[in-house]
């Protein structure tokens, strides 16, 4: 009988970590360790001890973060801690172990200013607290040789909040939405990040170098057009009407511009991509 492999999964209470969570039965040949904030602190060297002393991990799948974009301009030592320093924590005992380690990323690494899909050596630039640390925890996570690093965009899921929940429950509240026009991206579905990582971190064997990879769903919207598909889906009327980000300003600035080209890792694992649109009715189904 063959030994089976660990697989820790971090920030399973978040959207893609409790898909990924819900993903695991289809493994019965690996034991997921899954945890969330209250039973594994990464930011914690005692916890992370810990874990990493009650189990011998082959794969540790990251997906961990703080994601709170607007708060994090006025708590940029906590996003930096979670996003960032919390990752070399991570990757000391990863190597301990010579486990596997798969790190989620973001579009907001980038600075919005280009007009065609970022590949994944296109000159970083984040323009927000959030998206540089993010980019410091990627920078730290490259110098671990078995890192996958995973980016993508405009995250959704039938569970925790985000932008198609929040227009759901905007559109039981108002008379009317605004939504902005200017800001352009592809919509991702949790569901589909968290099968992709799975599908990889259970056919991958030694990492041998370090590398990013880009996954969004592919088509590329505003979340003008997103928010009305949402609404179109669920057969929901109600007057929505265009308007620029400087008519609702933000703490954090967004990049106008965050399309990934997911090329890269569709050509590498021979990957079907799903549509937004396909993607979103998925989750729609959900709520």
């Amino acid at each position: 009988m063959r030994k089976l492999k660990n697989i820790l999964v971090t920030g399973c209470n978040g959207q893609i970590g409790y898909e990924v969570s819900q993903l695991c039965s289809q493994y019965p040949w690996f034991n997921f360790i899954l945890t969330n904030k209250n039973t594994l602190d990464i930011t914690s060297p005692d916890d992370v001890k810990r874990i990493f002393t009650q189990y011998k991990f082959d794969t540790v799948i990251n997906c961990s973060a703080y994601t709170a974009v607007d708060k994090a301009e006025s708590e940029p030592e906590l996003a930096n801690a979670v996003n960032a320093r919390a990752i070399q924590l991570l990757i000391e005992y990863c190597d301990f172990h010579e486990a596997n380690l798969f790190h989620l990323s973001t579009d907001f690494v980038f600075d919005g200013a280009g007009n065609s899909p970022y590949r994944e050596d296109a000159p970083t630039n984040p323009i927000n607290v959030y998206g540089k640390s993010k980019l410091d925890g990627e920078k730290i996570a490259l110098t671990y040789p078995r890192t996958f690093i995973f980016r993508t965009s405009w995250v959704y899921s039938s569970h925790g909040n985000n932008f198609v929940k929040t227009i759901l429950r905007l559109a039981r509240e108002k008379s009317e939405l605004r939504v902005v026009n200017d800001q352009i991206g592809s919509p991702t579905y949790a569901a589909d990040i968290a099968d992709t990582l799975l599908r990889i971190a259970t056919t991958a064997n030694h990492i041998q170098q370090a590398e990013i990879f880009n996954y969004a769903n592919e088509g590329i919207v505003s979340w003008f057009d997103f928010a009305n598909k949402i609404l179109q889906l669920k057969n929901i009327n109600i007057p929505i009407f265009p308007i620029a980000s400087s008519e609702y300003p933000t703490p954090a600035k967004r990049p106008s511009y965050s399309v990934l080209d997911s090329s890269k890792i569709r050509g590498r694992f021979n990957l079907s991509i799903p549509g937004w649109q396909q993607s979103l009715s998925r989750c729609l189904s959900k709520l």
